[in-house]
């Protein structure tokens, strides 16, 4: 019970964002919540203790130098005007307001291999065209968010399936087990059919999307009154420059990412000299300007990246008190063998959804979950599917995870806007495939 206790600071975190609109100020009254909560007398020193953790773990360094880096790249192909003339192309494909989001919907589909290119990529080319379209900035940011980590889980040759895939070889089992679950993981495709239907409007409008389209209608803008937006780095006088400035950089990116092993840092450093052999030997920009370009970028991700700082803190707080494996103990308590797919589904997504840990709770579910399915002959392969659907949930729903943060930072949507706007439709995807899990538990057991 006292592991339960421990998403009490989330319930602040989620109430206060959504009561303030204040997403610094509540992870900060959570993050010391959670910090007194777990250390006591001693939270000070702990809190200290934490953030020097949080700055020595790879996830979060990783987190900056891509934050860092696709921040810059934005500013370069806002600044360079590629950005601009990439739109201009996409604009005669993209004619309505059904084809932009089915052309978003599509490239969050190919552009599959992590979820942060994913989401940032594919803000900085569509956010425009969707703005001209009067598509409400909440539809864009949640097929966006969508098409994040949920595609990820269903490629076999993405970052998250990478890490999956070893994580089962410590458990005894190859990569076969990984591909015979994507066709279980009903959860992400779910999901991705809800975003398809909703996005050519054959879904019916649910929640703040639907008011979100009412503004819209109605005379108002795409961004919402009150959010806090950035001022775009290309000026009015900046003009469409060859489109293939902004897909030769997109290219050598993803090149970079498959070509080594999936490491974006190193498909990042690729687009940058691409962008720059592209951009100043054509005097599109000098030197100095695509040096300020990339650093004023860069510099915009500062308040992102100490939001994300904060609930990472409140995280490390949160699972020393024990929070992920008292649910998880709690849920799986004389389970039958056809409920354990749809337990470890609901588990892990509660999990996710409070902790706003994805890889790391894969790391700790499939030794606990794995050995219960052979146990009780029920497929692995279901059971992988759960795990992995119950992440791709958390990621998509979850009011801190650093992909909503992510799609924040390029759709320029606030985390609790995304949160309540997404709220339906993950409920409708998340009931649906906890009545596939069901059912397929029992067929298959």
């Amino acid at each position: 019970m006292n592991g339960l206790l421990a998403g009490i600071p989330v319930l602040i975190l989620i109430v206060g964002v959504l009561v303030t609109k204040r997403m610094t100020e509540s992870l900060i009254l959570s993050s010391v919540t959670a910090v007194i909560m777990c250390d006591g007398t001693n939270a000070i020193t702990a809190y200290v203790e934490k953030m020097y953790t949080v700055l020595s773990s790879s996830s979060f360094q990783l987190l900056i130098l891509v934050s860092l880096g696709f921040g810059g790249m934005i500013a370069l192909l806002e600044k360079s005007g590629s950005m601009l003339g990439f739109g201009k192309t996409m604009e005669r494909i993209s004619s309505s307001r059904p084809k932009t989001l089915a052309l978003t919907w599509l490239l969050g589909g190919i552009i599959f291999v992590d979820d942060y290119l994913n989401a940032l990529a594919v803000s900085a080319s569509m956010r425009p065209i969707a703005d001209r379209q009067k598509i409400p900035r909440e539809h864009l940011a949640y097929t966006i968010n969508c098409m994040g980590a949920c595609v990820c889980v269903l490629t076999p040759v993405s970052s998250w399936s990478a890490f999956a895939i070893g994580c089962l070889a410590e458990q005894g089992l190859d990569a076969d087990i990984y591909f015979h679950a994507i066709v279980y993981m009903f959860y992400p495709i779910c999901a991705i059919l809800i975003c398809l239907l909703a996005a050519l409007g054959l879904f019916p409008m649910l929640g703040s999307l639907k008011q979100a389209y009412h503004r819209v209608n109605s005379g108002g803008n795409p961004v919402a009154e009150g959010w806090s937006i950035s001022k775009e780095n290309a000026s009015s006088e900046t003009r469409p420059s060859n489109p293939f400035h902004f897909l030769l950089p997109m290219a050598a990116l993803v090149a970079g990412m498959m070509i080594f092993d999936n490491n974006i840092i190193i498909g990042i450093l690729l687009a940058l000299v691409c962008m720059f052999v592209l951009y100043v030997p054509r005097k599109l920009m000098e030197t100095k300007e695509f040096l300020d370009s990339f650093f004023g970028g860069a510099a915009g991700m500062t308040p992102m990246l100490i939001n994300i700082f904060m609930a990472f803190v409140m995280e490390q707080a949160v699972e020393e008190m024990g929070f992920t494996t008292t649910v998880i103990e709690f849920s799986t308590a004389s389970v039958p063998a056809w409920l354990l797919p749809g337990v470890a589904f609901l588990s892990v997504g509660l999990i996710t959804f409070f902790a706003a840990s994805f890889w790391a709770l894969i790391v700790i579910s499939f030794p606990i979950f794995l050995p219960m399915a052979v146990q009780m002959g029920m497929n692995p392969a279901l059971v992988t599917a759960a795990v992995m659907s119950g992440v791709a949930l958390g990621s998509q729903a979850c009011l801190y995870s650093d992909a909503v943060f992510m799609v924040a930072a390029g759709t320029e949507v606030p985390n609790e806007v995304q949160f309540k706007t997404v709220l339906p439709y993950v409920a409708v995807g998340a009931a649906t495939a906890e009545i596939l899990f069901l059912i397929a538990g029992f067929l298959l057991q």
